[in-house]
């Protein structure tokens, strides 16, 4: 099988430093980006030969048109993209500042959206490519505590989406990823926490921050088993527009889809008879 050139962001810890790992272990070529330069030597140590680092603010576009540069001329392609950089904003949302919030919607839309145009142009000369947005069982599911960032990955799943049927033609894929808890940092050094506490959320929103930090390092996904099934993915003839990653995923999305379901029907006599009736179509549109 022929060894894919894969792009990967957010590569200092977690699933993106995991993901090169396992990439040069196959003998695939990774590039992957970092935000400090003392980082790139630290990546490259994987493999020297098959791991380039790259450094890259996903809220920079000098820094991604400058990345897009040596990606042009060193290789001349790009087969996968891995949209991993991002973080979590945690606390209830009254209590995110404005200026965080628009932080977190940077770097987790904004960020892999500037990910997405820097590779495109690439896979559509190719007519080839596969684009994976790491989202999160928490943008098919809202939590309380973590709003702002369910707001991020809610907005990453519906881009991904329509992104899929626009570049499906041109032989592109697009998979959103939606990892339960995994053991990163996410719920750990990656994420930031409010710093204003409004009582009133003390048995809702609060109690979840507890249980995300609590459970921090405790996580039962295994970062290993998830890059490794991301790679299995990009194998596939076909592959999924969505790929949940661990038990929790699963089991979450199929009681939101219940709940979903049963809300639907509940309410339909309320949402459903809402259009014009035909007859008043008719009657606007000036029809016989």
């Amino acid at each position: 099988m022929e060894k894919k050139i894969w792009l990967v962001t957010g590569c200092s810890t977690g699933f993106g430093k995991e993901l090169v790992k396992v990439l040069a272990a196959n003998g695939d070529q990774a590039i992957g980006t970092v935000r400090k330069q003392e980082q790139i030597a630290e990546l490259e140590s994987i493999d020297p030969k098959l791991v380039t680092g790259v450094l890259l603010d996903v809220q920079d576009q000098t820094s991604i048109d400058a990345a897009a540069k040596i990606i042009e001329e060193k290789f001349g392609r790009v087969d996968v993209l891995v949209n991993n950089a991002g973080y979590g904003s945690i606390g209830p949302v009254e209590e995110i500042s404005e200026k965080e919030m628009q932080r977190q919607f940077d770097v987790n839309v904004f960020g892999s959206v500037r990910m997405m145009k820097l590779v495109l142009p690439f896979m559509r000369k190719q007519k080839s490519g596969h684009i994976l947005n790491i989202t999160s069982i928490a943008g098919l599911n809202g939590f309380p505590g973590v709003g702002i960032y369910n707001g991020s990955k809610f907005a990453l799943e519906g881009i991904g989406e329509a992104l899929a049927a626009e570049c499906r033609p041109l032989g592109i894929n697009v998979t959103n990823v939606e990892p339960g808890p995994f053991r990163t940092e996410w719920a750990g050094g990656s994420a930031t926490f409010s710093s204003r506490h409004i009582s009133d959320y003390a048995e809702v929103g609060h109690k979840t921050i507890d249980s995300i930090s609590g459970v921090s390092g405790k996580q039962g996904g295994d970062p290993i088993r998830a890059v490794k099934a991301m790679i299995a993915l990009t194998e596939l003839e076909n592959p999924p527009v969505h790929l949940p990653l661990g038990a929790l995923a699963h089991k979450r999305i199929n009681i939101r889809l219940g709940e979903f379901r049963e809300e639907l029907d509940k309410f339909e006599y309320l949402g459903l008879p809402t259009d014009y009736t035909e007859e008043e179509l008719k009657e606007m549109d000036g029809e016989d």
